[in-house]
């Protein structure tokens, strides 16, 4: 695989390393675990202090040793992207229609379509303005409404995502399958290159229903390799964390409830 780009990849390590189990690592850390991506320690060292300067991680010295924890103000980024990997909504059945909002702001979910006229996928995850909402449902026209989608969203680039994703991770599903059991340091690797190009993914997906996406849409089989991955990963990668990864505390956990939890939503996920 490429090497990633420094500061959106120790964006991943924060956001499924660190974020559930305090939020702080050192620097060592940092550097030890891009080095196994081909990233180097200058450009690390560069990437966090872009973070830091940005507001999304603060520094703190204690003696020769640097830690960087992430920013109250970037928690609910990190908690927006999170719930989209470990906890997504369910799929949508139809649509929102916001009316006659006026000049209140629109999260990034609603597009607008006319004059003080938006629409989302009607997902319980949607924040919902102020103004008329009303809640469509497709009744005919499946090929324009396919139309309608591609032109408010950008379902070709997102679907050109997900299939990248699923042909570099394809491979790994089927190595495991017929026996593979990578070490912790080569597991914690694969798991954080499996979220780092879902979640790129993931991100910009806006999540419509079934029937506005096209027929050769993969976002469905792509969550289903991610899931499945990410399950099968974590036992050894998550071990390789608590034996390795380094806060100003000491040794960071290899479980906590926040892991727990994820693999519980996922493990959960996997059986629907």
């Amino acid at each position: 695989m490429a090497i990633p780009r420094a500061t959106a990849f120790i964006v991943t390590l924060y956001g499924d390393v660190a974020v559930p189990r305090g939020g702080r690592l050192w620097m060592g850390t940092l550097i030890e675990t891009c080095a196994d991506h081909g990233i180097s320690e200058s450009l690390v060292r560069t990437a966090v202090s872009r973070l830091v300067e940005s507001g999304r991680l603060e520094g703190e010295r204690q003696g020769r040793k640097s830690y960087y924890r992430l920013a109250a103000a970037a928690r609910q980024e990190f908690l927006h992207a999170a719930a989209i990997l470990y906890d997504p909504a369910p799929a949508p059945d139809g649509f929102l229609v916001a009316l006659g909002f006026g000049d209140a702001p629109l999260s990034d979910d609603w597009v607008g379509i006319g004059a003080d006229v938006a629409l989302a996928p009607n997902r319980s995850d949607i924040e919902r303005p102020q103004g008329a909402i009303l809640a469509a449902e497709a009744l005919a026209g499946g090929e324009a409404l396919v139309a309608a989608a591609r032109r408010y969203w950008p379902l070709d680039e997102v679907s050109e995502r997900y299939t990248n994703f699923v042909d570099r991770f394809a491979p790994v599903a089927a190595a495991l399958a017929d026996g593979f059991r990578p070490a912790g340091p080569v597991a914690l690797a694969l798991r954080l290159r499996l979220v780092h190009l879902y979640r790129f993914a993931a991100l910009l997906d806006p999540r419509l229903p079934a029937n506005a996406l096209p027929p050769d849409f993969c976002g469905g089989a792509a969550r289903r390799l991610f899931v499945r991955l990410y399950l099968a990963l974590s036992p050894a990668a998550d071990g390789h964390v608590g034996a390795h990864f380094m806060d100003d505390a000491g040794a960071v956990p290899a479980e906590t409830a926040a892991t727990l939890r994820r693999l519980s939503l996922l493990k959960r996920e996997s059986l629907r």
